[in-house]
């Protein structure tokens, strides 16, 4: 056979048939399992993904509902502190009104007591008056009346000085 560059034809073929089969080996034994694998891993990894994305999905959908329930409890909140605080108002004016009854009646008894003082100085006064006129009266009677009255000045100049 008369080849140019003396190259073998028939070692050619065998070596692309050779290469072939090494391809096809490689292909059924190597890489078909591999892409398998792969394509297997991908598809878990797509099905965690769509699982993540519906668990995602769902949080936000419970933050929203608790962000609803919270918003209720914030507007209960709101109508129980102002409930709380009208009768906290309502309980402070009743106190107030109380307290300010009990002082009106402690001022009243107090007036009532320091009237009733007045009067009994002034008639333990009225007594003392009397006694000491009597006593004027006595001696002056009993006496002549320039001692008598003498001694009647003495007598009420001490119970003054005394503070009778």
């Amino acid at each position: 056979m008369n080849i140019p560059l003396n190259i073998d034809w028939q070692q050619i073929l065998l070596h692309v048939f050779n290469f072939a089969i090494l391809t096809g080996g490689l292909y059924f034994i190597l890489y078909s399992p591999i892409k398998k694998f792969i394509d297997k891993r991908d598809a878990y990894y797509r099905n965690m993904d769509s699982e993540a994305n519906e668990k995602l999905a769902s949080a936000r959908a419970q933050e929203e509902q608790a962000r609803g329930c919270l918003e209720g409890i914030d507007q209960q909140l709101k109508e129980t502190r102002m409930k709380a605080e009208a009768e906290l108002s309502e309980y402070t004016a009743r106190q107030m009104q109380e307290a300010k009854a009990k002082a009106d009646r402690i001022i009243e008894e107090a007036r009532k007591s320091a009237e009733e003082e007045k009067r009994a100085i002034l008639a333990s006064a009225d007594k003392e008056i009397l006694s000491m006129t009597k006593e004027a009266t006595e001696k002056i009677i009993h006496s002549s009346t320039d001692e008598a009255y003498r001694k009647f000045l003495e007598i009420a100049e001490r119970d003054v000085q005394n503070g009778k």
